[in-house]
């Protein structure tokens, strides 16, 4: 009532103000009343509260809670002064450290979030993962922990305005999620364009030196002694090369020793930057006088779609992360071998560079339960899910009846898929429970309703009551229910609530054959997830039989619907190069639209009888996997006509962010 009254109370001129706003203030007035006045909730109190809710943006829920301090968090969880690194009030890195204290503790239940087929403006699995571990820990009294991704910056300011959850499900301080959160993401691209630096310097060094003079400057005499770095020696091993002395090495070592020879046509690593801008997805690099001519094509991707962003989410130690580092393949030589960071001598620079953000940071909930926000990797041409090192983390501190629920991006065909064959291969950890997140919108559009897009305003199809659209729209959330059968994991069904009008939705459920558990976390928190969390605890304690699915024929014919595959000429001709260069056994993460079964966007429901077309074969020989591009993908994103970041300011006199979201 404190909160409320504040907010009330406030000066304000209804001047130029939004109705919003002025619906906002009045609003919390008339709230703060009925909390004064009645000693029971009557129906006023009750309508009060849901137009609090309905008007309130997420940025303003989050402010009326004041979160607990990080230490006092850490605390409760049981976590040691000496394991935390605190950022600011609410934030703090968890050190790996924690992992050797607590080797001997059972680990908890395993929970995946994932989801039906979504509509462009996503279906809030985000918000149901957050629900989900605030009714099991703040109205269960079961430990459990939730596990995201970071968000990126592009997406915030373009198109999504914000990715912390929504309405009483959200991560708090939201701003601090969206926005720079630990550096993780800098990090990364400080990491991903040191190597892409390293390439061009090393072709311009070689291109532009002799044998000798190359050998002198990359073995300097230091204070009157010459020696090699231990990453040159390793490199010197690799070549077959076993002396120690630079003074020893004959010409045709030396030679050896110095030339990458890298072919410029085949360079693989990109620059990245974290922000949506259309133009850098083709560019001219070299064109000063100081490059010698040395010209070429090459184009920037967004950050999180750098390779280390995807390292980052499945390395499981700090050794196995420089190991993975040094692994990543950036092009081919003049011989068609492949030419690594290691052999460009940057591995030990970019693990410094990434030695703070392989620890998880921990934040939480809007009703206090811990989370943790760890690494973003696309779900498209990476893997699409947080970190395995945070979800080993809270698996121990959760203790053996305890819950760690972690969310893979997309539908349940592409981020579970990804969860199931890459990330728990990587891991090892089986997973006990799948969370299918469906709504009613999406459910509409899988049966025929119209197009939807990020923006525009919903049709009357999505706005009024039509049971035959969401009758027909069903098949949808069957097949993907019948996707995560093949990997042996019990399912639950989570109906996103996104309003309160749950005596409309249920009206649904007699239309839907399997058990479907109604949310209303959005607008009540975890409180509006108990029985999702009940649901989620009944599955845990069945027998579940996991297992990996796997081979390209099989995840385009068995999870997408597909009748075969076609591989163009390039595809074919990349993976007989990555088979010949010994890559040839690696999983494969199918990168593919994430809006349809197929590889057509506009396919809704469930296609079938379709050739699914794989028009290249990319490698992520660090995160260890191969990459089959469905159609076209773009690594790039652009800004719409009217970007998020005309709704975004800032304070000057308070500071706060506005309009995030």
């Amino acid at each position: 009532a404190a909160t409320f009254s504040q907010v009330a109370l406030a000066p304000c001129s209804f001047s130029g103000c939004h109705l919003q706003e002025v619906v906002y203030k009045l609003n919390a007035l008339l709230v703060c009343c009925c909390f004064v006045f009645c000693r029971r909730p009557p129906k006023l109190r009750q309508i009060s509260w849901l137009l609090f809710v309905f008007f309130s943006s997420d940025i303003e829920i989050s402010r009326a809670q004041s979160p607990k301090a990080v230490d006092v968090l850490a605390k409760e969880i049981g976590l040691l002064t000496d394991e935390i690194e605190i950022y600011g009030q609410t934030k703090a890195k968890v050190r790996l450290s924690l992992l050797e204290r607590l080797k001997d503790q059972p680990d908890g239940k395993y929970v995946l979030v994932a989801g039906i087929t979504p509509t462009p403006l996503g279906e809030g699995k985000s918000t149901v993962t957050i629900g989900l571990v605030q009714a099991l820990t703040a109205h269960l009294k079961i430990n459990s922990f939730a596990c995201l991704r970071q968000p990126s910056q592009g997406p915030t300011f373009g198109v999504k305005g914000g990715a912390a959850g929504g309405g009483y499900a959200q991560v708090i301080p939201m701003e601090e999620f969206n926005l720079h959160l630990t550096g993780d993401i800098h990090a990364i691209t400080a990491a991903n364009n040191l190597l892409a630096a390293a390439i061009d310097a090393r072709i311009l060094h070689e291109n532009t030196q002799s044998d000798k003079a190359l050998y002198n400057r990359l073995v300097p005499v230091v204070k009157g002694v010459r020696g090699f770095s231990s990453i040159q020696l390793a490199r010197l091993r690799r070549l077959g090369i076993n002396k120690t002395d630079p003074e020893t090495l004959t010409e045709e070592e030396i030679s050896r020793f110095v030339r990458l020879d890298i072919d410029p046509s085949t360079i693989t690593w990109q620059r990245v930057v974290d922000t949506n801008d259309r133009f850098l997805r083709k560019i001219t690099i070299g064109q000063a006088n100081t490059e010698k001519g040395f010209v070429r094509q090459a184009q920037f991707d967004i950050a999180v779609a750098s390779e280390i962003m995807a390292i980052l989410a499945l390395t499981t130690s700090l050794e196995d992360m420089k190991e993975r580092l040094g692994k990543i393949v950036v092009a081919n030589d003049k011989k068609g071998e492949p030419v690594t960071a290691e052999d460009l001598g940057v591995t030990g620079a970019l693990a410094v560079l990434m030695k703070d953000a392989i620890k998880p940071t921990l934040m939480q909930t809007l009703e206090g339960t811990p989370v943790f926000v760890h690494a973003g990797p696309f779900a498209n041409i990476a893997h699409g899910n947080s970190s395995i090192l945070a979800d080993k983390i809270a698996l121990k501190l959760v203790g053996e009846k305890g819950f760690v629920v972690t969310e893979a991006g997309f539908g349940a065909d592409i981020g579970m898929e990804k969860f199931f064959n890459i990330k728990c291969r990587a891991s090892g950890l089986v997973p006990s429970v799948v969370v299918l997140v469906a709504t009613v919108r999406a459910l509409k559009m899988h049966g025929g309703g119209p197009s939807v897009s990020a923006g525009a305003p919903l049709k009357k199809e999505y706005t009024e009551e039509n049971l035959q659209l969401v009758a027909d729209g069903c098949c949808n959330l069957q097949k993907q229910i019948q996707i995560t059968q093949l990997f042996g994991v019990p399912v639950v069904v989570a109906l996103n609530v996104f309003n309160n009008s749950t005596d409309q939705i249920s009206r649904y459920f007699f239309l839907i054959s399997f058990d479907a558990v109604p949310c209303n976390h959005w607008s009540d928190g975890g409180r509006g997830a108990v029985k999702l969390a009940q649901a989620v605890e009944k599955a845990a304690n069945q027998k579940s039989s996991f297992k990996y699915l796997y081979s390209l024929e099989t995840i385009a014919q068995k999870v997408y619907g597909a009748e075969d595959i076609e591989l163009s000429p390039a595809a074919q001709s990349q993976i007989d190069r990555y088979t010949r260069q010994g890559f040839g056994k690696l999983p494969i993460c199918m990168a593919k639209t994430h809006l349809s079964l197929s590889h057509q966007p506009e396919k809704k429901g469930v296609p079938t009888g379709f050739i699914l077309p794989i028009s290249d074969v990319r490698a992520s020989i660090g995160a260890g996997f191969i990459y089959p591009l469905v159609g076209t993908m773009s690594t790039m994103p652009g800004l719409p006509t009217r970007p998020c970041f005309y709704d975004i300011d800032l304070d000057p006199v308070t500071e706060e962010v506005k309009g995030l979201f």
